[in-house]
């Protein structure tokens, strides 16, 4: 059974005029709760595609994404330390599974209950206020020197070099908590109607100590948004943000943001969402 699809306001980055490398700060000014940056972003209406009824039509390696049945053994998602003690295991033991990777290492999460918006626009995985026109397009790093370089970060030196000789991915997994993700969806952009390389935007995140990189995302009107409706808190969304396999034969990455879907019941519940990153390692 097809499901109708719906449109949302989305936000793409726009490159700097001067030419500049696109750069934003990643500590929030306390007087403005903004970040300071060089590049812009431009509102465009997107018919956002319902793939509810047609999951099977998406998956990791073709369109980057896919939505899972698999409730979870934790459930409260009260704190931190329950959810690094409970949750962690559980979900790095179910990538591990259904990837068949070797190796896997949980490396961040960041989850949504009661927090306000955040003036920056880090929209993935906090709880969000309504109103598209407050949400920005980005997606993990894409190119190999920023993925080789978390593999540094998060990895013993001693195991790096041999792990580099073999596939390995950044993959996410966001699962609604609390109640089913009827407000303020999330849409994942099919890599197929990318071209990787002229749709993104690299902008660098200056730290105070360091900088790191993220791809914000170009409109192009060959892109197909699309989105499964009402995720419950017993599904999960798998999302690919890199992939070492880069000779054409796999999706590389999926843009996704939340957005205002005008078709939300009246009265749906705010958003909670939790998201964890992997790294994902195979022989």
């Amino acid at each position: 059974m097809a499901f109708p699809s719906t449109t949302g306001t989305l936000n793409f980055y726009v490159s700097p005029k001067d030419g500049a490398r696109a750069y934003q700060t990643v500590n929030a000014k306390i007087e403005t709760g903004t970040r300071d940056r060089n590049f812009t972003l431009e509102g465009h209406d997107i018919e956002i595609h319902n793939l509810r009824g047609n999951e099977s039509a998406a998956t990791l390696d073709t369109t980057g994404f896919q939505l899972l049945s698999h409730p979870a053994k934790h459930t409260s998602f009260a704190n931190d330390a329950e959810i690094e003690k409970e949750y962690y295991p559980e979900s790095i033991e179910f990538i591990k599974k259904f990837t068949g990777a070797s190796r896997v290492v949980l490396f961040d999460h960041s989850a949504s209950p009661s927090q306000p918006f955040d003036a920056v626009g880090r929209v993935k995985w906090i709880r969000p206020q309504t109103g598209a026109s407050r949400f920005l397009m980005s997606t993990s790093t894409k190119p190999p020197k920023s993925a080789v370089a978390r593999v540094h970060r998060h990895l013993p030196a001693e195991d790096v070099p041999e792990l580099l000789k073999h596939r390995f991915q950044i993959i996410n997994l966001w699962r609604p908590i609390s109640n089913p993700a009827d407000d303020t969806p999330l849409a994942l952009c099919d890599f197929r109607s990318m071209d990787p390389e002229a749709d993104v935007l690299a902008v660098a995140l200056v730290y105070p100590d360091r900088e790191g990189e993220t791809y914000g995302v170009k409109y192009n009107p060959k892109q197909r948004w699309t989105y499964f409706s009402g995720v419950k808190p017993e599904e999960l969304v798998l999302i690919k943000c890199y992939d070492s396999v880069q000779d054409g034969s796999v999706a590389l990455f999926t843009p996704h943001t939340a957005f205002s879907d005008p078709k939300t019941p009246e009265g749906a519940p705010l958003r909670e969402s939790i998201e964890l990153r992997f790294l994902v390692f195979y022989d």
